[in-house]
């Protein structure tokens, strides 16, 4: 008889670390097997009726599991095999897949593989054994990462196969079986050697139509055959077999008997099935074949309108958009419609690559699987899957500061750098021929004492209200000449501070707003002309002008009631035309002209009031007919001429509707479905110059001809609805990012949806409530001048257009994305313009500084604009250099004036990045300020600012990557001039080392 080692007066801990220990003792003696199965079953009874039993037997330091481990290895007892099995069911089916980690720690994986194996060898293997090792294995495989060739090495793979295949019938073995069948497939060699013996046919013959019975065995194969079609061998088998019309079959019958929805898990494993078959061409074939589009999109819409059925109708929506046919872009070439042609053509690199290519190569439509040039799916793989982590370094853990540092030796000698010395004038200038605020120096000794730190207030210690009576060295100073007679103030007449003048105009422009707005009424295509005289008097009185530019009135090309005809063209050349307007008048607030009037006069004094206006309408248009772009616009818009004002209310981040996404994917999907409701109607082409736009009264009519303008062709689908699509970049092939565009002839009420089809982006922060930006004509006369931020339904998506591996960089399969959003226009016949963000064109940049160079206090404020270089269309880029001018030309003040250190800023590197261009604007208007701080900052630094890297990009609505990469190098040979130049004493490099001081302590800042 087995000793009995339980005792009540025991707790149950020490009744089970007892009961391991004499069972770890009967392991030496294999002849006590009745006590060896009296023992487990002792153990099996508290592990199924104790949660602290089975915690015990699992933390960390027990050995009660490689005690059971042991005896299950060396037992030939089959109850004591069964018992075994049984504990180690009930200590992995609780507490989350720890359990199952710390079994497959101790080896369980092997010695349960091994058990599988000899128990197959017994005819006919014992059924219960079978049942719970293959349960076991299938719980503790995911949790071992090796799992899958333990499995093909000790031979497991066919042992379960052929179990399944001789007991077909046996619901109860088989479940287990097909589990541990799903865990095998999860490695590709093991589902590649498993199709080869028949599973896939075997999978087809479990799973069948609706029915109520074997429901868990039907899940359990559709998962199995999921993973299994993962592999491409084993898809290409099941599309060859016409697989692909049979599950969509049968998910057609479970579809509409499954009316309670209680078998969803069921109707979502045969969508992953058909899901994997489609991941490759064939597959995807065979859906179109078997009219599975129809299918799935019929079969989603009806799901809709239960929420629990969501994973249906996502992953239905994801196979749909997979195996939508490829198309290539509507248009005759993939690369820009614009071409320059450039001076000298690189040898090597993207622009030399895509000037040897054929002129049909960008055209071809990829019909690769994604990022897969060859089967992956080899007879062999990496058998230590450690050695994938060999190279990792934990270079990240900390950064190393040295290797943040620039090299301090620059990369060109002395001598090379003394071309750029005519960017550094401020540095060899004596100030004699200025009129600066001392004009009796006090003497000055040089004691050869190094000037102390320059200590900069923070933005915090700004005093506020009034800053002028905190000026350093911009008020006038009393000193005492060498005869001791007070020097006087001689400063009156001297020109205003730029707050003051600028606020001057912003009266000025006032005034003009009411005037413009009647002339502005009735325009169709308007030209810049001469003012007739008898308005010109009437205008000047209201106008002042710090420019000697004609004034400019705009007026139609065409009889209107409004306007008196006006003389001849004024300008010669080029004629600079605004965007349309309709000629059905303008819809105001009031009927009232007068009360009209009254608020755009209110908006600008508004306006006024938060500070200076840098716009000028009419000088705006003057540079405009000197800015050189590549397609030679000669329209401007009208936020551009009107000016840029942001919207006096806050707007919030859009939340987007759920679903949205999908009900957009849908409609894209209705499109191969009824091909007969789409219009495809090209209704704006940049290709076709001798296009005209329609005259229909429901057709939207568009407009991209302007400055940083870019929308290349329009196509009509439906009737509200619009694929438009950008240009590349000039000489190239891709970057599509930028747009801006104008859309005329829109009718309220009417919700029209845009679709931006060629964007290439994986995603977006229109995914994350951004919306577009626009502007109407309609409400900046009615006294709204500004962007809003506009749209609904906004998402970003993955769409059926193919990219060529040219444009995507070498890699196949890549697709292009669609950014949609919906617009509902406000007014009948307006005008409106669309942006990725607040436009900010180069003109615009030209006359800010011009403005700012014409304002500025020179006896206080050192401003200079040079040309760094002129780009390759012939336009200029501006250096602008700001500081505070010395206080005398003395030469103690003269050296201060030297030694400050520089400060480079640059902005707008990509063009499409506007908003760099605004923050470079606030900062230019704060150092031209009478703010103390930026008093203070003149005072101690030179700044060196590269407002806008890339003109010729921001022109043309691109990215100009050649025009680009030379602007940028010169701009860092600038900088490196700056390091090597000499001034203060003979033969120092005082400035070098000043500048490499900015750059160590993060002064020296590029935007």
């Amino acid at each position: 008889m087995p000793v009995c080692v339980g005792e009540r007066s025991l707790t149950n801990s020490s009744r089970v670390v007892g009961l391991l220990a004499q069972l770890e003792k009967i392991n030496t003696d294999s002849a006590e097997s009745d006590t060896a199965r009296y023992v487990t079953s002792k153990i099996l009874h508290l592990a199924q009726s104790q949660e602290k039993t089975r915690r015990e037997m699992t933390t960390k330091g027990s050995t009660g599991m490689e005690v059971l481990l042991s005896t299950l290895e060396n037992t030939k007892d089959l109850q004591t095999i069964l018992n075994i099995l049984s504990i180690l069911i009930e200590l992995v089916s609780s507490g989350g897949g720890r359990r199952a980690s710390f079994l497959v720690a101790k080896g369980g994986s092997q010695i349960l593989l091994q058990l599988l194996m000899n128990a197959s060898k017994d005819s006919p293997p014992h059924e219960e054994v079978m049942v719970q090792t293959h349960s076991i294995l299938a719980k503790i495989g995911p949790k071992d990462k090796k799992f899958g060739v333990k499995a093909r090495v000790n031979g497991a793979l066919n042992v379960t196969l052929n179990l399944v295949k001789q007991h077909f019938q046996n619901y109860r073995l088989v479940l287990p079986c097909l589990q541990l069948l799903r865990v095998y497939s999860t490695n590709s060699v093991n589902s590649v050697s498993l199709g080869k013996n028949g599973v896939v046919e075997l999978m087809f013959k479990i799973i069948g139509p609706f029915s109520k019975k074997n429901s868990a065995l039907m899940k359990v194969a559709l998962d199995t055959l999921a993973a299994l079609l993962k592999s491409k061998t084993n898809a290409r088998r099941a599309v060859d077999r016409g697989y692909v019309q049979v599950l969509l079959t049968i998910y057609v019958d479970w579809h509409r008997h499954d009316n309670r929805h209680r078998n969803m898990l069921i109707r979502k494993g045969i969508l992953q099935s058909l899901k994997s078959v489609t991941n490759i061409k064939l597959g995807r074939k065979a859906f179109i074949d078997a009219n599975g589009m129809k299918i799935l999109y019929n079969t989603s819409q009806e799901c809709l309108a239960v929420r629990t059925l969501d994973p249906l109708v996502n992953t239905s929506s994801l196979i749909m958009r997979k195996c939508f046919p490829k198309n290539r872009l509507p248009l005759p070439t993939i690369k820009s419609s614009f071409h320059f042609q450039l001076p000298v053509i690189p040898v090597t690199g993207p622009v030399a690559q895509l000037y040897s290519l054929p002129p049909e190569v960008d055209d071809v439509v990829d019909e690769s699987d994604d990022n897969d040039d060859i089967d992956l799916e080899a007879e062999n793989e990496l058998e230590n899957e450690d050695d994938l982590d060999q190279s990792f370094k934990n270079d990240d853990i900390e950064t190393d500061i040295n290797k943040l540092r620039p090299q301090q030796v620059p990369g060109r000698t002395v001598e090379e750098l003394k071309m750029y010395e005519h960017l550094f004038p401020e540095l060899v200038d004596d100030f004699q021929d200025y009129e600066l605020i001392s004009k009796e120096p006090k003497p000055f000794v040089f004691e050869g004492k190094a000037r102390g730190p320059i200590v900069v207030p923070t933005a915090g210690e700004e005093v506020p209200g009034n800053s002028g009576s905190v000026k350093k060295g911009a008020a006038v100073k009393e000193r005492t000449s060498p005869k001791g007679e007070e020097a006087k103030d001689d400063t009156e007449g001297h020109d205003r501070t730029l707050p003051q003048q600028l606020g001057g105009q912003n009266g000025a422009a006032a005034s003009a707003q009411s005037f413009n707005s009647d002339l502005v009424k009735a325009l169709d295509r308007i030209t810049l002309q001469n003012i007739p005289s008898q308005v010109a008097s009437g205008l000047n009185a209201g106008i002042r002008k710090d420019y000697g530019l004609p004034l400019t009135v705009l007026s139609c090309t065409k009889a209107c009631p409004h306007v008196a005809k006006c003389g001849s063209t004024l300008f010669e050349g080029r004629t600079v035309h605004l965007g349309k307007l309709c000629c059905t008048g303008v819809e105001t607030e009031d009927d009232e002209e007068t009360e009209s009037h009254s608020s755009a006069e209110q908006a600008s004094s508004a306006e006024a009031s938060d500070g200076p206006t840098l716009h000028d309408p009419d000088l705006y248009i003057e540079i405009v007919k000197n800015t050189k772009s590549v397609p030679e616009y000669s329209e401007v818009a009208y936020p551009d001429y009107f000016g840029h004002i942001p919207p006096p209310f806050k707007e919030p981040i859009l939340e987007r509707p759920y679903g949205v996404q999908r009900t957009k994917i849908a409609q894209d999907i209705e499109r191969l479905i009824h091909q007969s409701d789409i219009l495809d109607r090209v209704v704006y082409d940049l290709d076709n110059p001798t296009y005209t736009t329609p005259e229909e009264g429901d057709t939207l009519k568009f407009n991209s001809k302007f400055e940083s303008g870019n929308l290349r062709k329009v196509i009509q689908i439906r009737k509200s609805e619009y694929d438009l699509i950008l240009n590349s970049d000039i000489n190239s092939n891709h970057y599509h990012q930028w747009f801006y565009f104008e859309v005329s002839g829109m009718r309220p009420g009417v919700a029209y949806r845009f679709n931006i089809i060629n964007c290439e982006k994986s995603n977006s922060q229109f995914n994350y409530g951004m919306q577009p930006l626009m502007y109407s004509v309609q409400e900046a006369l009615n006294a709204r001048p500004w962007w809003i931020r506009m749209g609904t339904d906004i998402c970003y998506y993955k769409n059926h257009f193919s990219r060529s591996s040219v444009a995507a960089g070498g890699q196949k399969g890549k697709s292009y994305y669609t950014i949609t959003f919906t617009v509902n226009f406000p007014h009948k016949d307006d005008v409106c313009y669309f942006a990725y963000h607040y436009p900010y064109t180069y003109s615009t940049l030209q006359m800010h500084l011009q403005k700012l160079e014409s304002a500025h206090n020179p006896q206080q404020i050192y401003f200079r604009k040079d040309v760094l270089c002129e780009t390759l269309s012939g336009n200029s880029c501006p250096l602008v250099t700001i500081t505070a001018m010395p206080e005398s030309n003395y030469y103690e003040h003269i050296c201060q004036f030297r030694t400050r250190p520089y400060i480079f800023l640059s902005a707008r590197v990509h063009p499409g990045e506007t908003n760099a261009s605004w923050v470079m604007k606030g900062t230019l208007e704060y150092l031209m300020s009478d703010s103390p701080t930026a008093q203070s900052l003149r005072e101690s630094y030179i700044f060196k600012i590269v407002p806008m890297l890339n003109p010729d990009g921001v022109i043309n609505g691109k990215f100009t990557v050649i025009t680009m990469a030379i602007l940028e190098k010169r701009m860092y040979s600038c900088m490196a001039a700056a390091s090597k130049r000499r001034c203060g004493t003979p033969m120092t490099t005082r400035l070098r080392v000043m500048l490499w001081k900015t750059w160590d302590t993060g002064l020296c800042l590029r935007y």
